[in-house]
């Protein structure tokens, strides 16, 4: 079994939603999270589930606004692709309005890799 557009749509629903439940049911207990940035080639390497859920969790603590807007969707066999809209509100008012992109790997109907990709674009000013 592996994961459908459809069930992309869904986590991606639950990311808007800052629902951790939600987007954990879709990724398996050994997963690999390549994040958008870091000091390695592949970005910040985050693995396993547990530290996954923190890492995303802390993007709501940062942005309590976050947003991967216009999302869509495509899988073929046990890859997948979402491109969306990344947009936050930074405490200090700075905001993040870029297109980005994940690449999943799926094994046994669960996500085992998630590589995040997102425009490098400067910090927007606050809006008042």
């Amino acid at each position: 079994m592996t994961l459908s557009a459809t069930d992309l749509k869904t986590l991606f629903d639950a990311f808007n939603r800052h629902d951790i439940d939600g987007i954990m049911h879709f990724f398996a207990e050994d997963c690999v999270f390549n994040a958008v940035g870091g000091p390695d080639v592949h970005g910040n390497r985050i693995e396993g589930a547990r530290a996954i859920a923190e890492a995303f969790s802390g993007v709501w603590t940062a942005m309590p606004d976050a947003e991967w807007a216009d999302h869509s969707h495509f899988t073929t066999g046990d890859r997948g692709v979402s491109e969306w809209t990344f947009r936050g509100t930074a405490a200090d008012g700075g905001r993040i309005e870029a297109e980005g992109c994940d690449l999943f790997t799926f094994a046994n109907g669960k996500i085992v890799r998630k590589q995040a990709f997102r425009k490098n674009r400067p910090v927007l000013q606050p809006r008042y």
